[in-house]
């Protein structure tokens, strides 16, 4: 989820370029915890994409222009790890198959396969494609929910629509 908050914490902030916003702002916008949220917001704050304003009119805002902030980076940054077997983590590594398994090398492939899309991507690039509003309009969250399978071609063409 951390990762997740940070990508909607800087998509809000995009799209909100010329106010100062609140971290209850977001939290109440997207049902998040503030108290986790401004943990979120601490750490993007630590790797510089995020700029803090103290004071009774404080608040935050992007410390760098969207195009300047690499979707992949910030992944890196908010993730702790992307162990997603045992085998990944040697000391704790008690997997019968370990010596000879082959999933290690699939999964790592994938991961670097998944970082390297991340990293063609910007916040830019992820505010326009969603179809986010301009600056100083205010954003509201996207709900999906399944399609109609008895639609025929239209549930073969994709799982999910737009609901808002």
């Amino acid at each position: 989820m951390y990762t997740d908050y940070a990508l909607r914490t800087l998509m809000y902030l995009a799209v909100n370029r010329d106010k100062l916003v609140t971290i209850q702002d977001i939290a109440d916008l997207h049902a998040i915890a503030k108290n986790h949220l401004t943990k979120v917001v601490h750490q993007l704050g630590l790797i510089g994409i995020v700029e803090t304003v103290r004071g009774r009119n404080g608040g935050l805002r992007l410390y760098r222009e969207p195009a300047d902030i690499n979707i992949g980076e910030v992944v890196r940054h908010t993730e702790s790890d992307f162990f997603m077997a045992e085998c990944f983590g040697r000391e704790n590594d008690s997997c019968v198959f370990s010596s000879t398994c082959a999933l290690k090398g699939v999964l790592s492939a994938a991961t670097a396969a998944y970082l390297e899309v991340l990293d063609g991507a910007t916040l830019e690039s992820l505010v326009r494609r969603s179809g986010a509003r301009t600056a100083g309009s205010s954003a509201k969250p996207i709900r999906l929910q399944p399609r109609d399978h008895a639609a025929g071609d239209q549930a073969r063409a994709g799982k999910y629509r737009d609901a808002e």
